[in-house]
């Protein structure tokens, strides 16, 4: 009798796969960020240019795809100190807006960032362009005159991947 290795193989393609974790959690040190955060997915870098509080930056951003909801850190450099506070303003503001959402806001706050009465953890309810709900959890912080926001957006994102995701940005010195 002759073994054929073909559907153990498919077997255990199968075992493997429904063993390999929806989130893959990694350090991911952001480069030119000065931050180094928890990612559940591999990152790619992204840049644009975007006007914010009447000024033309350019916005960086880390993001990626996983278990059906997006992970990103965005930044922007502001040219003085007088325009954070704008920044974060319509950062939130556009945010809450993208999604035509309501929210509920906590004071969010990461060791070694310049405190700011506007950074903030929002929860926000809404919906895509495309009608599907969804839940975005995005914190706005500075350090210096960087402004940034950490965002987490899916239909259906845990209270621990929040948790892991946001518990572990850090700004480095």
């Amino acid at each position: 009798m002759r073994f054929s290795p073909g559907p153990l193989a498919a077997v255990l393609l199968v075992a493997l796969a429904a063993c390999t974790p929806a989130l893959d959690w990694r350090q991911a040190h952001l480069e030119g960020s000065g931050v180094a955060m928890l990612f559940p997915c591999r990152p790619d870098r992204h840049e644009r240019a975007v006007r914010l509080a009447g000024t033309d930056l350019r916005m960086q951003m880390h993001s990626c795809h996983a278990a059906n909801a997006s992970f990103s850190l965005t930044y922007v450099d502001s040219a003085q100190p007088a325009q954070v506070g704008a920044l974060l303003d319509e950062l939130r503001g556009r945010t809450v807006a993208n999604i035509a959402g309501v929210g509920a806001v906590r004071p969010f706050a990461v060791p070694g960032t310049t405190p700011n009465e506007r950074s903030a953890l929002l929860r926000i309810e809404g919906r895509l362009p495309d009608g599907r709900s969804v839940t975005e959890h995005a914190a706005f912080f500075v350090k210096g005159l960087r402004v940034y926001q950490a965002s987490a957006i899916g239909e259906a994102v845990s209270a621990e991947t929040v948790e892991t995701f946001f518990g572990a940005i850090k700004v480095m010195p």
